[in-house]
C-alpha cells in the first residue's frame, strides 16, 4: 500500500462502492461507527473514582474534561487501521457529513495519531460525480462541530446520571431519564391525561341523499327553525356546549328523517357558491417528514425508516437521510423537472423551479433534501439489488422529490345551501312546532391534476366529530332549482377524545416544538419502548402507568428541565456551539452549577427535598380506590369504608387496558368481579379436601385447601410445631381459564405427572408432566419436550419411546427461532437470529446473547437493531461469575498477600493511562442518542 491514501469511511457497506470510483490509488477502509466514548463510571481506574470526574467519567470541576475510552468491540479495528496508515502518504477522514460524522473523524485523528497529512472529504451522495468532487474539495476537521457533538454528549451524560438514580429510588429500578426521551414522555403522557379528564357529548344529526338531474349527492342538516344545529366542535372535552347551536334531539331528528323518507317536504336551492381550489406539492423529504411519511404509508416504524434509509444511502441510491433542509441542489431540480415532463407531459411543469425552505425550529440548513441521488433519477422498477422494503421506501422518496417540482393542482369547490319547507316537528318536550330546515352539501372538482397525478401527501389521525361537511361530488345546480329526496337518516353522534400519538404524529410534534434532532428520533422512540414507558396499540403510542409516574416526578422536581421551550431551546444553544458564537465549557458550567437565570441540575438535585414515592406512584381513581404501581406491575388499592383501618384488599389491573379505559366505572367493575381464588371447584373424595381455582403472580392454577392446624388444648402446653404439609398445586394450561375449569379437570393436573408406562431397557417409568418450560416426559435423568400440555394425558408408551428414540433437541431449533435475518453480524461474521429461551426472547450471533428489550416486540425488530444490540453486550464484556466457595483463612491470606502485590503495578499502570485519557479533549453523542 506504500504511495496509497488510505480512507476511512464510517459504514463496511461504503467501502465497495466509493474504492471503485476512487481508483487503484486509494485504500478504503471502515471504523463501523464509533471507536472510542465516554468511559462507564464503574470502569474507571480506582484512584478516578474518587475525585470529581468518577461521577460522570467527565471532570466537571476542571473544564468538563471527558475521559475516553476505545470499545472493546473495537479494538481490532483500530488495530487494523494503525497498521494500513503506516504504508499510506496520506489519511482521508471521510466519515459522514453531520456533527457526529466529524466528530467520528476526531476521535480516529486523536487515536490513530497520524504522522501524514490529514483531509476531511464530505459528500452527501454516493455517486461517482459526487466522490469526485469531493476528493477535490477536501478541508480541515470543523472544531466548532465537534465541540457541538462533545457538548450534547457530556450533556446527555449529566442529565441522565443524575436524574436516572431518582427514578431508580422512587419509581422502579432499570429506568432512565434523558433530555429527549423525557420530553417525548411527558408529550405522550400528557395526550393521555386529556383522554383520561374528557367527557363525550352526545348529540344527533340528520344525514340525507338528494337527487337532481338523476345525480345522488350527500347532504347534513346545518339550520333548524332558523338556528344552527350543534356538531363536535361546539363541545369541549369536558362535554360542555361553548356556542349558542342547538343540540339536536333523537325524537326531532328522528321525526325529520321520517318526514324527509316519505317525502313530505320539499327542498330547494337556496345558493350555489363557487371558490377557485388550487393546492401546492409537499417539499422533498428531511429526516422528519420521511419519518413520518413512511409511518403513514408504509406503516414503518422510526427505526425502521431511518435503518432501510441508511442501506439505500451506503449502497449509491438515495442522498444523506440526515438533514433538516428541504432544499434540492440545481442538479436535482433539473432531473425533478425532466422526469415529471418525460413522464406526465410538459403541461405538468410550471414555468419556474420550486425552491422551499425549512418551517421547523432550530433547522440546520447545511444538506440537501433527501432525494434520489445522481443527476438523473432512477425509476423504481430500475432499482437492482435491492429488497422489498428499500424499493418502497426509495419509491417514496423519488414520488415526493418529482412532485415536488410539478405544477400545482387546480379546481373548484363547490358549497351548495338547501332550504326545506317547514314542518312539524316534536321538539324535546314532545311539543309539536313548525320548524324551517336548512341542508349543506360541498364538493371539488380537480380540473388539472398537477403534481398529484405522482404523489399525495398523507394525513394523521384527525378527530372524527370537527362536524365539517363531507366532499361529495355534485351536479350542476342553480339558485331555486327544487331536488328529490333519495334516503334520510337521523344519526346518533358522540365526541372523541384527541387522538393518541403514533411515532409519525410524535415526530411531527418533536420537530415543530424543535426538541431534539430528526437522526436522534427513532432511537429515541425505541429507548422509550425498551423501557416500557410506551407500547404500540396498533399505530398508537399508549403510555403505560410507570411512565405517569416518572413524568410526575419530572414535573413535580425538575420542572424546569422536562419544559418544552426549555429543551427546544439547548437545542439552539447547541447550534450555537457548532456555529463558534457560543463556549462550550462556559455552557455546561452554567447548565450544571447554575447562573442567575436559573439553579443548574446540580442545585436542582441536591435540593429536592423528601420525594414521596407512595405519592407518586399513586392515583386516586375513587373515594375508596386508588392506582399504584407496584414492584410486579399496577393494582387497584381498595378500602373498606366500613373497616377504614383494616388491610386494603388489592385487585389486579389486566395488562391490556390503557391508561384512559380505567375510569372510576371500569375500576368498580374490577372491584366488584368475582375472585377466581375464592371459587371452589368441589371436594376431593379422598380427603375431603376443598379444591379451588386462584389466579397467582404466574397465573392461573387449582389447589388444594388445607384444614388448619388444630390448637392446644386449654392449659395444654403447645406442642412442637412440625413443618407444615404444602398442598397440591397445578397451573392451568393455557387452552385453560380460570372462568371455566372444571373440577374434573382440576383433578386430572392435581394427579400429575401421570405415568405412561415403563421402559424396559432401563426399568425406569416413563412420566408425563407440566413443568415450568412446558409438558414434557422423563425417564430416569433424561427427558423430551411434548408437542403440546394436551399431550401429557394423551401419550401412549409407544409414542413414549419414540420420542426418546429421537435426538433430544432434534425439533428444538425450528422452534427456537423466532426470526432469521440471514445476515452474518459485522464482527463475528456468525448468522443473527432471535430465539425464544427459557427467559423469553432474545437476540444471538451465535457466540453473543442478549435479551429484546422489555417491551419489544421481537417481530419487529430490525437486523440493525438486534446487531446495535449484540455489539452494546459486546462491549460490556461476559458478566462476572458469583462465587459461594468459602475461602479458607489461609486462603485468604495468600489472596490478600497477592493482591497487595498486584494493585502496587495496576496502580502505576492505570496512573499512566488516566493522563493519556484525561488530557484527550474530545467526544461525540453515539447514533443510537441512548441518552437522550
Amino acid at each position: 500500500m506504500t504511495g496509497k491514501k488510505l480512507v476511512i469511511v464510517e459504514s463496511p457497506t461504503k467501502v465497495k462502492s466509493i474504492s471503485k470510483y476512487l481508483g487503484d490509488e486509494y485504500v478504503v477502509m471502515a471504523s463501523v461507527g464509533h471507536i472510542r466514548d465516554l468511559i462507564e463510571p464503574k470502569n474507571l481506574p480506582a484512584e478516578q473514582k474518587k475525585g470529581s470526574l468518577g461521577k460522570f467519567s467527565v471532570d466537571v470541576e476542571n473544564g468538563f474534561e471527558p475521559y475516553y475510552v476505545v470499545a472493546d468491540n473495537k479494538k481490532k479495528t483500530v488495530t487494523e487501521l494503525r497498521s494500513a496508515l503506516k504504508t499510506a502518504d496520506e489519511l482521508i477522514l471521510a466519515t459522514d457529513e453531520d456533527r457526529e460524522g466529524e466528530a467520528i473523524a476526531w476521535h480516529l485523528l486523536e487515536v490513530l495519531k497520524p504522522k501524514v497529512p490529514v483531509k476531511r472529504m464530505v459528500f452527501h451522495e454516493i455517486t461517482r460525480e459526487a466522490i469526485e468532487a469531493a476528493k477535490d474539495q477536501t478541508r480541515d476537521i470543523d472544531e466548532h462541530l465537534v465541540d457541538a457533538q462533545e457538548t450534547r454528549r457530556i450533556l446527555d451524560r449529566l442529565y441522565g446520571y443524575e436524574i436516572s438514580p431518582v427514578l431508580w429510588r422512587k419509581v422502579g429500578s432499570g429506568l432512565s431519564a434523558g433530555r429527549v426521551q423525557s420530553a417525548a414522555t411527558r408529550l405522550i403522557v400528557e395526550r393521555e391525561r386529556e383522554r383520561l379528564a374528557f367527557v363525550a357529548a352526545s348529540y344527533w344529526g340528520v344525514e340525507a341523499t338528494f337527487s337532481a338531474k338523476e345525480q345522488p349527492f350527500e347532504v347534513r342538516l346545518t339550520k333548524l327553525a332558523g338556528e344552527r344545529v350543534a356538531t363536535g366542535r361546539d363541545f369541549n372535552d369536558h362535554g360542555e356546549l361553548t356556542s349558542d347551536a342547538t343540540v339536536l334531539g333523537e325524537t326531532t331528528a328522528t321525526a325529520l328523517a321520517d318526514a324527509l323518507t316519505a317525502g313530505g317536504i320539499e327542498i330547494s336551492v337556496a345558493s350555489v357558491e363557487s371558490k377557485p381550489y388550487t393546492r401546492r406539492p409537499a417539499a422533498p423529504f428531511t429526516t422528519s417528514t420521511l419519518q413520518q411519511e413512511a409511518s403513514r404509508k408504509l406503516r414503518f416504524s422510526a427505526r425502521q425508516t431511518m435503518s432501510v434509509a441508511q442501506s439505500l444511502y451506503e449502497n449509491g441510491h438515495i442522498t444523506y437521510m440526515r438533514t433538516d433542509s428541504p432544499n434540492l441542489s440545481q442538479q436535482a431540480i433539473n432531473a425533478a423537472r425532466g422526469q415529471a415532463r418525460e413522464l406526465y407531459g410538459a403541461d405538468s411543469v410550471p414555468e419556474k423551479p420550486r425552491y422551499y425552505g425549512s418551517k421547523s425550529k432550530n433547522a440546520q440548513e447545511a444538506h440537501e433534501a433527501i432525494r434520489p441521488a445522481g443527476s438523473e433519477f432512477k425509476h423504481p422498477r430500475e432499482l437492482t439489488g435491492v429488497d422489498d422494503r428499500e424499493r418502497k421506501l426509495y419509491e417514496l422518496i423519488w414520488k415526493r422529490t418529482v412532485a415536488s417540482q410539478m405544477a400545482d393542482a387546480k379546481g373548484h369547490t363547490a358549497t351548495v345551501v338547501l332550504n326545506g319547507a317547514p314542518v312539524e316537528l316534536p321538539d324535546a318536550d314532545g311539543t309539536f312546532a313548525s320548524m324551517s330546515t336548512e341542508y349543506q352539501a360541498s364538493g371539488t372538482v380537480i380540473t388539472f391534476r398537477g403534481f398529484l397525478a405522482a404523489y399525495e401527501e398523507g394525513r394523521d389521525e384527525q378527530r372524527a366529530d370537527s362536524g365539517a361537511s363531507k366532499d361529495s361530488k355534485l351536479p350542476p345546480l342553480e339558485q331555486g332549482e327544487t331536488v328529490a329526496v333519495a334516503e334520510a337518516e337521523a344519526k346518533p353522534h358522540e365526541t372523541t377524545p384527541p387522538p393518541r400519538y403514533t411515532e409519525a404524529s410524535l415526530v411531527k410534534m418533536l420537530d415543530e416544538l424543535g426538541i431534539g434532532r430528526p437522526s436522534t428520533y427513532a432511537s429515541i422512540i425505541a429507548t422509550i419502548q425498551d423501557r416500557g414507558y410506551v407500547t404500540h396499540r396498533g399505530t398508537a403510542l399508549v403510555p403505560s402507568w410507570t411512565a405517569f409516574s416518572v413524568v410526575r416526578l419530572l414535573e413535580q422536581h425538575f420542572h424546569e428541565l422536562v419544559e418544552y421551550d426549555f429543551t427546544a431551546q439547548m437545542e439552539a444553544d447547541l447550534d450555537h456551539i457548532a456555529a463558534g458564537d457560543q463556549d462550550r465549557v462556559a455552557w455546561l458550567h452554567d447548565f450544571y452549577f447554575g447562573s442567575a437565570d436559573h439553579p443548574g441540575l446540580r442545585g436542582v438535585v441536591d435540593n429536592l427535598g423528601e420525594i414521596d414515592a407512595r405519592a407518586l406512584n399513586s392515583t386516586k381513581l375513587t373515594d375508596t380506590a386508588t392506582l399504584r404501581i407496584g414492584r410486579y406491575g399496577p393494582y387497584i388499592e381498595v378500602i373498606d369504608p366500613e373497616h377504614p383501618d383494616a388491610d386494603p384488599r388489592r385487585v389486579n389491573v389486566p395488562e391490556d387496558l390503557a391508561p384512559d379505559e380505567l375510569t372510576a366505572e371500569k375500576a368498580q367493575e374490577l372491584i366488584d368481579a368475582p375472585v377466581a381464588g375464592d371459587r371452589v371447584l368441589g371436594q376431593d373424595p379422598e380427603t375431603g379436601h376443598d379444591i379451588v381455582v386462584k389466579d397467582g403472580r404466574f397465573g392461573p392454577y387449582v389447589s388444594e385447601v388445607l384444614p388448619e392446624p388444630e390448637a392446644p388444648a386449654e392449659g395444654e402446653k403447645p406442642k412442637r410445631r412440625k413443618a407444615a404439609p404444602k398442598p397440591r398445586t397445578a397451573s392451568l394450561f393455557k387452552s385453560m381459564s380460570p372462568d371455566t375449569v372444571t373440577f374434573e379437570q382440576a383433578m386430572q393436573l392435581l394427579s400429575l405427572p401421570r405415568v405412561v408406562g415403563v421402559d424396559e431397557e432401563s426399568g425406569n417409568e416413563i412420566t408425563a408432566q407440566n413443568g415450568r418450560y412446558g409438558a414434557y416426559l422423563k425417564k430416569g435423568t433424561d427427558t423430551r419436550s411434548l408437542p403440546d400440555e394436551e399431550s401429557i394425558f394423551t401419550i401412549d408408551l409407544a409414542g413414549a419411546q419414540e420420542l426418546f428414540a429421537q435426538p433430544k433437541y432434534a425439533n428444538r431449533q425450528s422452534k427456537s427461532v423466532l426470526l432469521d435475518f440471514e445476515k452474518p453480524d459485522p464482527v463475528s461474521g456468525k448468522g443473527v437470529k432471535v430465539k425464544d429461551g427459557r427467559w423469553g426472547p432474545y437476540i444471538t450471533d451465535g457466540e453473543t446473547n442478549v435479551t429484546v428489550p422489555r417491551g419489544t416486540d421481537p417481530a419487529t425488530l430490525t437486523f440493525e437493531r438486534a446487531v446495535e444490540l449484540i455489539a452494546e453486550k459486546r462491549a460490556k464484556g461476559p458478566a462476572k461469575k458469583r462465587t459461594t466457595a468459602r475461602k479458607t483463612t489461609a486462603a485468604k491470606k495468600t489472596s490478600t498477600a497477592k493482591k497487595t502485590s498486584t494493585t502496587k503495578k495496576a496502580s502505576t499502570a492505570k496512573t499512566s493511562t488516566a493522563k493519556k485519557a484525561t488530557a484527550t479533549k474530545k467526544a461525540s453523542t453515539a447514533k443510537s442518542g441512548a441518552e437522550e
